[in-house]
């Protein structure tokens, strides 16, 4: 391959990447953007996500794309759940909050391990084969995967943007304090904002359940490039992590291309750095007060 399809093929990754780090940072900047705390128990519902889909499809032979929507369904009932027996009396406690999603993040761990046992399980693909582009290959498991990403992406934009919780959520994400004297029933849109958070992150967990094995461990990695994207983008805004999710995977995509793995990983932090240097709020964040 010559180098100009390198950098052609580079992108291309790096683009699909962003997508698949999309929904988890989406879902990461939504729970804060509610609660006002940084969830870090977002990477066990990644996991746990995948976990669902591989028992849906490799043991129970449910189709993939209701696998997905099942997964989905559990986590925002879990989410709901969760949020209203663990982290409801620390809905205006951001410190403690922060503490009891690691309490929490501990616990799915050892429940998963118990669960599953520490060794990968494997899902089958979702499709075989792949698409030529010219210089591009695009395996086409990894459009699928990318399909269903945007998919979800333009239901959630749906959803904020033309359902009467969606807006509430949206106004309690913009400001609570306004939003509370719209009538807005903030005690409702914490367990939604928090479970439909954390349904996104199970999502892509579903997603990548079948590119990548599936453990206990899986959610740390994506857990740190969505806290990356989060605070790239700007924290709350949910267009911000788009553009950050984007730039992080081209970034790493190329890192990874011309330099490995190690480079890829400092570059993503060097580009953080510059952009935070530059914009100490985020791409698209907001100054406060």
């Amino acid at each position: 391959m010559n180098l100009t399809g390198t950098l052609l093929q580079a992108l291309s990754n790096g683009i699909i990447l962003g997508l698949l780090y999309l929904l988890m940072a989406v879902g990461f900047t939504l729970v804060f953007g509610v609660m006002r705390i940084v969830n870090f128990a977002h990477s066990e519902f990644y996991m746990l996500g995948a976990f669902a889909a591989w028992l849906f499809v490799s043991h129970w032979s449910v189709p993939f794309p209701i696998a997905v929507g099942a997964t989905f369904v559990l986590a925002v009932i879990g989410g709901w759940i969760v949020e209203w027996l663990v982290l409801k009396p620390f809905r205006h406690d951001e410190l403690n909050g922060m503490i009891a999603t690691i309490g929490l993040a501990m616990v799915l761990q050892s429940l998963a391990l118990i669960a599953f046992g520490p060794d990968p399980q494997f899902m089958p693909s979702v499709a075989d084969g792949s698409l030529e582009l010219g210089p591009i290959t695009l395996p086409i498991s990894r459009l699928v995967v990318v399909g269903f990403s945007l998919a979800v992406l333009i239901v959630l934009y749906g959803f904020l943007g033309w359902t009467r919780w969606g807006r509430a959520l949206r106004a309690v994400v913009q400001d609570m304090e306004v939003a509370t004297v719209q009538g807005i029933r903030a005690k409702l849109v914490y367990p939604l904002g928090f479970g439909i958070g954390v349904g996104l992150a199970a999502i892509a967990g579903a997603l990548m359940a079948p590119l990548f094995s599936v453990s206990p461990f899986i959610g740390e990695t994506p857990l740190l490039k969505a806290f990356i994207v989060v605070i790239l983008g700007g924290l709350g805004s949910i267009p911000g992590a788009a553009l950050a999710s984007i730039l992080i995977g081209v970034a790493e995509s190329l890192g990874s291309t011309y330099f490995g793995g190690n480079v890829s990983d400092i570059a993503i932090f060097v580009l953080v750095m510059l952009i935070l240097t530059v914009r100490p709020t985020g791409l698209l964040g907001k100054q406060t007060a």
